[in-house]
């Protein structure tokens, strides 16, 4: 992961973040320190097992916060206030029609951090987000996917 990376999210994603590291640094480090110093008191470090597994609980935790910095530190916020309309952009959410299928499908374009596709949560860099960054309602956009090549209309876009 280099550092000129940024990371595309939404307000409320990087407000969340915030949240979840400042709980993570403060209540949940102190109580791995406890977890630690309750396994120092069982005796012999070489042979418990409780203290072999607070250590590690610790150093998950300490790589998460890691992680977590470095996802605020780079994160590149997108407001709704700048963007057309009528555009597919990050925070959208778009109507398509799966015009192979015949099929209607809505998704929220989101940034690569809050994507969940069982949530109609896709990322701005999946082929699809991607294809469809940028067009308006009643454009037909071709998207490379693994499964094949795959044609959308953008049915309607709402970025409220």
């Amino acid at each position: 992961m280099s550092a000129e990376s940024k990371y595309k999210m939404s307000r409320e994603r990087y407000d969340s973040l915030v949240e979840e590291l400042h709980y993570l640094e403060t209540v949940r480090e102190k109580e791995v320190s406890e977890l630690i110093k309750e396994a120092r008191s069982f005796g012999d470090l070489s042979e418990n097992s409780e203290y072999d597994e607070a250590k590690t609980e610790q150093g998950k935790l300490y790589s998460k916060i890691a992680e977590m910095k470095v996802l605020i530190e780079n994160a590149e916020i997108i407001e709704k206030s700048e963007m057309d309309t009528d555009v597919v952009n990050l925070s959208s959410s778009v109507k398509l029609l799966d015009v192979d299928e015949n099929e209607e499908i809505e998704y929220k374009i989101v940034g690569s951090q809050e994507a969940n596709p069982m949530e109609g949560r896709i990322s701005d860099e999946s082929p699809i987000g991607r294809a469809i960054l940028g067009h308006r309602v009643g454009d037909t956009v071709t998207v490379e996917a693994p499964a094949g090549e795959m044609r959308f209309t953008v049915l309607a876009v709402s970025n409220g």
